[in-house]
Formats: structure tokens, sequence, C-alpha cells
């Protein structure tokens, strides 16, 4: 049985709304769809996370991925599925979670930061890996473990990345990215959250042009 793929996307990218709540999950979620966010990701240490998934994933269309982060037990993947949940982030890596949210037919994207972790998340059947903290390990550390890795797993480069500094892996070839207080932090608006969907999204495909 092959690991749930990450779908094709035109622009990978996961918001982390880390600290969001439901009264202001919808509107935020709105605005992020409409500037063009293909994932949305709302840690489950924010408040009431499980009502704001829900509501987002009212919001969302099919081609959009909704759910969770800070995933860390089989009993928050189970949580996360009956609130429509597609998308299982989590900091590290668990099979047990990873195979929890495999057999519910969800997108797995474990946190990695060395060759012992990857490997092993790629075993487990995750379907993309979260390289954090990616601002230490730079675009040169994610590309020397990535040599070691199965052909054609997704890679993410999340923690530290904003506009500024897409070209830096795109260069490398790495083109999913998962972008938290460069995008949101708690107690923005959704307005001002739409401007940095704005910025993020012009930053994202300048650079793509740049590195082909």
């Amino acid at each position: 049985m092959n690991p749930v793929a990450f779908p094709p996307m035109k622009r990978p990218l996961v918001a982390i709304l880390r600290g969001v709540k439901p009264e202001e999950a919808e509107g935020i979620v709105d605005v992020l769809i409409e500037h063009g966010m293909t994932a949305i990701e709302i840690p489950l240490n924010s408040p009431d996370p499980f009502r704001s998934i829900e509501l987002a994933v009212k919001k969302a269309t099919a081609d959009i991925l909704i759910g969770a982060g800070t995933v860390l037990t089989p009993e928050d993947v189970e949580r996360l599925h009956d609130v429509g949940g597609r998308l299982m982030v989590s900091p590290n890596v668990d099979p047990e979670v990873i195979a929890s949210a495999w057999d519910r037919g969800m997108v797995t994207m474990p946190g990695v930061f060395t060759a012992t972790e990857a490997l092993l998340a790629a075993k487990a059947g995750a379907s993309a890996l979260k390289f954090f903290p990616a601002g230490t390990l730079g675009a040169s550390g994610i590309t020397a473990i990535r040599a070691v890795l199965p052909a054609g797993l997704m890679i993410a480069a999340v923690g530290g990345i904003s506009d500024k500094n897409f070209a830096e892996y795109t260069k490398a070839g790495i083109h999913a990215f998962g972008l938290g207080t460069s995008l949101y932090k708690p107690g923005m608006t959704a307005a001002e959250v739409a401007e940095r969907a704005r910025a993020t999204i012009r930053g994202y495909d300048a650079a793509m042009q740049e590195s082909k």
C-alpha cells in the first residue's frame, strides 16, 4: 500500500495559523484562499483548534487542504478526521501517528531535522517531509539530506521562511513551504493577513520564475 500522496498544487504553500481563534478563523481562511494559498494548518495548541478546523473545512473547496499541526497522538488524528481535516502535520516522527492518519486517508507531513528522522518518516509512509527549522538548516543543509531520500518525496521548508528568502530555497529545487509568523500572528485582522498573503504569493511566483 502506497502512502497518501501530497496532491499536486500550483503553489504548495501551507499557511500556519498558530493561535487563531474560532471567531477569527472563517474570515482569515477566506482571504488566504482568495489570494492563492492552497493548504491551511491550524496547530492544536491554538484556542479550540478543532472548532476552527471544522469552520475552515466548511469554507474550503475540495482542492484546498485543511488540517492540523502539532498533532502528537492517534487520538488527535481521530478528532481531526471527525471534523473533516485532511492534512496532518506533526513536529516529530511518530510512526503510530503517521499510520493512524494514513489509515484515514490523510496527507501527512511530519517534522524532521536529520537524515535519520527523514528516512524514518519516509519508511513510515509520510506524504511529505517538513524540514524544521529550515532557517537553521538552510537550503544547503536540506539539499544534503535530500540526496539520500527516496526520489519524488515532497520536501517542504518550514521555519524562518517568508517572501524575503524564497529564492534561496527555490534555486535549490525546494518548492514547498510552510509559512507561520511571516503570514499570520495572533490578533491580526483578515485585512492584514490578506496583505501578507499577497506579498507571499508575489514573492513565491517571482522566486519560482527566477529558478527556471
